[in-house]
């Protein structure tokens, strides 16, 4: 069996704080360990949703790409969220 690929997430042009609500909404719907790809502007919305994923315990990383944008590489962490069984 294969490793799915990440969930992807375009927010380039999408307003703070709207890009992080949308980043949270679908972490949300992920499993803990499961990789988001959010691609962002550069400047205040990388640095924002970011600094805010980060303060929620999940691993963040930045990659450039082309133009004024880059991509996060959000692994969800294991707390916080979730739904209680």
């Amino acid at each position: 069996m294969s490793a799915s690929p990440p969930d992807r997430l375009d927010l380039r042009g999408t307003p703070c704080p709207l890009n992080y609500i949308r980043t949270r909404l679908a972490l949300e719907k992920l499993p803990a360990g499961a990789e988001l790809e959010v691609c962002l502007d550069r400047g205040e919305p990388e640095r924002l949703v970011s600094e805010g994923l980060r303060h929620e315990g999940h691993a963040v990383t930045l990659a450039p790409l082309e133009g004024e944008a880059v991509r996060l590489t959000v692994l969800k962490a294991a707390t916080g969220g979730g739904s209680d069984g």
